[in-house]
C-alpha cells in the first residue's frame, strides 16, 4: 500500500486570496507540482486572468488543463512526495453543469466531486483544491445561477468532508477551519 499524502481544501470568495495562499502553500511543501487547471477559458478577459495565474506559477511546474475530470489526472501522476493544485472546483462544477455533449444532474456532479474528494483523500501524494464560496451574497434572480450557487456550497462540503485540512482566505488571511471545529 502506498504512503497516504494530505488532502488540503482551500476556500473563500472572489479576490480573497485563495488561490495565491495555495500557490505558496504548494511552494512550501516542495517537490514535484502538478497544477491541475479546470479554466476553459471563453473571451478574453478570462484569457488574460489565466495569463496572471501562469505568469505567478514556477516554471518547473507541470500545469495540466482538465475540464471535466481531475480526479484522472491525479490517479495517473500519483506517487509520493508529488504535490497537486487543482485551481478551481467554482470552474469545474460550472463546466460539469454547463456541459451539452454529457448533460450532468446535480446527484451526478456531486457523484463525481465525491469521487475527486475520495481519491484527493487517499492519494499518496498532497492535494490541494481550491473553490469559492459563493452563497454569501443574494439569492440570484435565474433557477441555473441558483441550481449552481447550491451545487457547489454542497461540493464545498463534501470536499472539506475529506479533507485532512480545510482553510478560508479573508483578506488575504488563510484560517484553518478544521483546527476550529476539533470536538464539535
Amino acid at each position: 500500500m502506498q504512503d497516504k499524502g494530505k488532502f488540503i481544501f482551500v476556500t473563500g470568495s472572489a479576490r480573497s486570496g485563495k488561490s495565491f495562499f495555495a500557490e505558496k502553500l504548494a511552494v512550501k511543501l516542495g517537490g514535484k507540482v502538478s497544477y491541475i487547471a479546470t479554466c476553459v477559458p471563453g473571451d478574453e478577459e478570462m484569457r488574460i486572468r489565466v495569463a496572471q495565474h501562469q505568469a505567478r506559477r514556477p516554471a518547473e511546474w507541470l500545469t495540466v488543463e482538465e475540464a471535466f475530470d481531475p480526479a484522472r489526472v491525479i490517479k495517473e501522476l500519483d506517487q509520493p512526495g508529488h504535490v497537486f493544485l487543482l485551481d478551481c472546483m467554482t470552474l469545474l462544477v460550472s463546466n460539469l453543469l454547463l456541459r451539452t455533449d454529457m448533460p450532468l444532474d446535480e446527484e451526478q456532479i456531486l457523484a463525481r466531486i465525491s469521487e475527486l474528494a475520495r481519491v484527493s483523500s487517499e492519494s499518496a501524494a498532497t492535494v490541494i483544491v481550491v473553490s469559492n464560496e459563493v452563497g454569501g451574497g443574494i439569492v440570484p434572480a435565474d433557477s441555473l445561477s441558483r441550481s449552481y450557487r447550491d451545487i457547489l456550497g454542497r461540493a464545498n462540503q463534501v470536499l472539506a468532508s475529506y479533507a485532512d485540512e480545510a482553510y478560508i482566505t479573508i483578506a488575504g488571511i488563510p484560517v484553518e477551519l478544521k483546527a476550529l471545529t476539533k470536538g464539535i
